[in-house]
């Protein structure tokens, strides 16, 4: 083996060290071959592994690893995280610091952020659709017990007044408790559309992110800053739309939301065409229930629903259980409030971002 080959092998293996690492196959070597020199793999390997996405260090700890001046280093980082291959953010005590891309947290999605009119984006997205495929999605979100991302019910299925909802279960406390906002592309619509198979009907732009993330995507000329405003716009549009809400699967510190379609998202289109299990990829609190009392069988909810978990049978909706996201989407048309969310379990999401990514990583490697 070539020795410029070696190096993309050892960042292949430690990436897939990360909480949230890359399974190691062909396609993977091929991307970094596509995107890191040589030397800025040999950067890249200097950063730890046993961290949460966006825990960023300093550059005297990569320092340590590398023999490139300090001047030198520091271009190369800069450069890399505005490439979108490195994450840029602050440090634990402040500083300036920098850290690995996590498979869901800036991996493959930053190729994609800006929109499709960037000019590597085709090809990353044709490696990418090899890459991440079934096996490889069960690999990073179906083997641990702690799931990274669950759903939240569209605005008009929860009524606090007749719904026992927490704060943390409405996209309005998401938004009011971010700081930073930023905007960027849908990376699942971009990457459909760039390789020819579809155009969604939707925006491209409708991903959201919040606080380090969107600052990181807002300094590197990846997303645009947007105002919460702004924010509950796109996601009342997208509510409209039948789109569906996913954020990660925390009460507190969410990072993103992304506005999920059926026919090209990663987790609702996988879903829908029953390919993986729902519990083995997403965490699921809510389900859908009717009252029969109010429906008029009018079969709105089971056009709309984007996993065609609803059928009408008599005119009654009957709801797949075993394929329900609890999304709400379907209470958005229903012209009688026949819809209700009844939540499956007692079970609450973990605590905050920390918390969750702490335990995934602990539950993919053990003790760290």
């Amino acid at each position: 083996m070539a020795e410029h080959d070696t190096i993309y092998k050892k960042l292949a293996k430690h990436l897939s060290a990360l909480g949230m690492g890359y399974p190691e196959k062909d396609e993977l070597f091929d991307i970094l071959k596509e995107n890191f020199t040589p030397l800025e793999a040999e950067i890249a390997l200097a950063l730890p592994t046993k961290v949460i996405p966006f825990e960023a260090v300093p550059l005297s700890a990569i320092k340590e690893h590398v023999g490139i001046p300090e001047g030198q280093l520091e271009d190369m980082l800069a450069n890399l995280a505005h490439r979108g291959l490195l994450y840029a953010g602050k440090t634990k005590d402040g500083g300036k610091g920098y850290a690995l891309q996590q498979f869901g947290y800036g991996f493959p999605q930053t190729f994609f952020w800006r929109g499709t009119d960037h000019p590597h984006a085709k090809r990353m997205a044709e490696l990418i659709v090899q890459y991440t495929r079934i096996k490889e999605l069960i690999e990073v979100y179906g083997k641990t017990e702690t799931k990274a991302y669950r759903y939240l019910p569209a605005s008009q299925s929860l009524d606090p007044e007749s719904h026992a909802v927490y704060p943390f279960e409405m996209i309005e406390e998401v938004v009011k408790n971010a700081g930073t906002i930023a905007l960027v592309h849908c990376a699942c619509r971009a990457t459909a559309e760039l390789i020819g198979k579809r155009k969604c009907r939707h925006t491209l732009e409708s991903c959201i992110k919040y606080d380090e993330l969107a600052d990181y995507v807002i300094e590197q000329g990846i997303g645009k800053k947007i105002t919460k405003d702004e924010s509950m716009e796109i996601i009342r549009k997208s509510e409209e739309a039948g789109l569906v809400h996913l954020v990660d699967n925390a009460r507190e510190g969410i990072k993103h939301t992304c506005n999920c379609c059926s026919c090209c998202c990663w987790s609702v289109g996988t879903i829908r065409r029953r390919k993986i299990p729902r519990d083995t990829l997403m965490a699921t609190y809510f389900l859908r229930e009717t009252d029969l009392g109010k429906c008029t069988g009018c079969g709105l909810c089971a056009d709309v629903c984007p996993v065609d978990a609803i059928t009408i049978e008599d005119g009654i909706p009957v709801i797949d259980r075993e394929w329900c996201i609890g999304c709400g989407v379907c209470a958005v048309p229903c012209p009688s409030s026949a819809v209700m969310l009844v939540r499956r379990s007692d079970v609450l999401p973990p605590k905050d971002f920390k918390t969750l990514l702490d335990n995934i990583l602990r539950e993919r490697h053990g003790n760290t």
